[in-house]
């Protein structure tokens, strides 16, 4: 499992405390490696990438940051395209560049997006499929953990793999009014239900989960 480091000026990333606190607790009937990585695009990868050489993990979930969303929100695809708003933590802002100049232009989460959805909402957890995990660090780690897992693939190595968006600590939300939130007591419970539903769902539920826009 990984998360990140915080970004942007801020204290802290709620994706890797959760991550961290997992590290520190374990979760039941599961060997969980954990990697906070680091903001940046040309280190992330390479780092996620000896991470799973390391491990050798069966299953990758990674989390992000995803500051103004409400719930926790696994993604659905990736895109072949780094486009930075802001600055990375090492200073790149690389402008409509394309992160495998001859790869796909889209890789699909290999995770139970629906599934997950489904059994955080029954647990009174905000959640929703979301089908833009942006064009920052968290898109580019995904589109890199997505190659990761064809090559895994193709090597007899199944690897089962995909990011999630979780919203703002309280901490975060805190100079932003009106930001939502969710603390990360619920974070970390809503983790660990994506950890059990991932281990107990290899094939993803049929359930509407799409956007109209």
């Amino acid at each position: 499992m990984s998360g990140f480091e915080a970004f942007g000026g801020a204290a802290s990333n709620p994706s890797g405390d959760v991550v961290r606190r997992l590290a520190l607790s374990g979760h039941p009937g599961v060997r969980l490696s954990t990697v906070v990585l680091p903001v940046a695009f040309a280190a992330s990868g390479g780092r996620l990438r000896a991470a799973v050489d390391e491990f050798r993990p069966d299953v990758v979930i990674a989390l992000g940051l995803a500051e103004g969303r409400s719930g926790i929100t696994p993604e659905r695809v990736a895109i072949n395209l780094d486009d930075a708003r802001i600055p990375d933590n090492d200073g790149a802002q690389p402008i409509d560049e394309r992160i495998e100049l001859h790869g796909p232009d889209g890789r699909f989460t290999g995770l139970p997006v629906k599934a997950i959805v489904d059994a955080l909402q029954k647990a009174d957890l905000p959640a929703s499929v979301s089908l833009s995990a942006g064009s920052y660090v968290c898109n580019h780690v995904f589109y890199v953990l997505q190659a990761l897992a064809e090559q895994s693939e193709r090597q007899g190595r199944p690897l089962r793999s995909g990011f999630i968006h979780v919203p703002a600590s309280p901490e975060l939300a805190a100079g932003h009014p009106g930001m939502p939130s969710l603390s990360l007591d619920e974070l970390e419970r809503g983790i660990r239900i994506v950890i059990d539903t991932v281990v107990a769902t290899p094939v993803d539920a049929r359930l509407p989960g799409g956007a109209i826009h």
